[in-house]
């Protein structure tokens, strides 16, 4: 857990190990205080459920557009940084999709870009408000996390074969786009058309993110030390061509320079990290 002055309270929450394969953890923060708390979210890939028990909270995209959180929302898959403002007596509870979840879940493709949907409309129906009415009454996050748990079993569908081959391939060292036409004898341009539908992003992109988020793992753990933050280091360590590479990939991300982000990285968090 982490506090800002005995104000601001976020934590994360693992889910059982039936679950490991739809939500990587779900993530909890509250603002207690009388002033307003902005926080800047970093890419993560994941497509996120925010139910919010509390004041309505801002979410604000690079180019300043705001988005207002009432009770629910579906956001994602997050592929660049946001901010989000909480208000005084925001307490926000946020599931974390992933992989191809999300389309377990909705049985549509995913949301493009920093689109936001009112989850009732995608499955056409108003079970949502009715699971937010169920979970402001418990007082308790952890029971939260619980309830909605159990909610979503009926609605979870099995894993498509071909998708659960590309989630085993897709954190390895292995193209998983090739791996798997090669393995099923489908063409590498179906494989991607699959890959894009049910992850929502193509295993190329995934593998600019991973790159970016090793250069972040890199920058992180030496600004935490004494030593000197080396960034040609850090551009071969990360398989990274050049120096204006490494600056356009946090240009992309983050809209921020890597030298930038060093100075700023106290008020940034990552959502796979809580």
């Amino acid at each position: 857990m982490s506090t800002d002055q005995e104000t601001y309270q976020s934590y994360r929450i693992p889910v059982p190990e039936e679950f490991e394969t739809v939500f990587s953890h779900f993530y909890f923060a509250a603002n207690t205080s009388k002033n307003t708390i902005t926080k800047t979210l970093l890419p993560s890939f994941q497509t996120m459920m925010v139910f919010n028990f509390g004041t309505p909270a801002l979410l604000i995209s690079k180019e300043k557009a705001k988005i207002s959180i009432g009770n629910c929302i579906v956001l994602g898959p997050v592929k660049q940084a946001f901010s989000y403002t909480l208000l005084p007596g925001t307490q926000l509870l946020i599931a974390n999709f992933k992989a191809d979840a999300f389309y377990r879940f909705f049985g549509r493709p995913h949301l493009s870009g920093h689109q936001t949907m009112d989850p009732d409309e995608l499955l056409l129906d108003n079970c949502f408000h009715y699971l937010w009415q169920q979970l402001n009454e418990i007082d308790d996050v952890a029971e939260k996390v619980k309830f909605i748990l159990n909610f979503c079993k009926p609605y979870l569908r099995s894993q498509d074969d071909v998708a659960a081959l590309l989630f085993h391939f897709q954190y390895g060292p292995l193209n998983p786009v090739k791996s798997v036409a090669e393995q099923i004898g489908h063409s590498e341009r179906n494989i991607q058309l699959i890959h894009k539908k049910h992850f929502g992003f193509s295993a190329k992109e995934l593998s600019r993110y991973e790159r970016f988020i090793k250069a972040i793992g890199f920058i992180q753990q030496l600004a935490s030390s004494t030593e000197k933050v080396n960034w040609f280091e850090i551009i071969e360590e990360c398989g990274y061509y050049d120096q204006s590479q490494l600056i356009h990939d946090f240009k992309h991300f983050i809209n921020t320079s890597p030298k930038k982000f060093l100075k700023f990285q106290r008020d940034v968090c990552r959502a796979s990290d809580g």
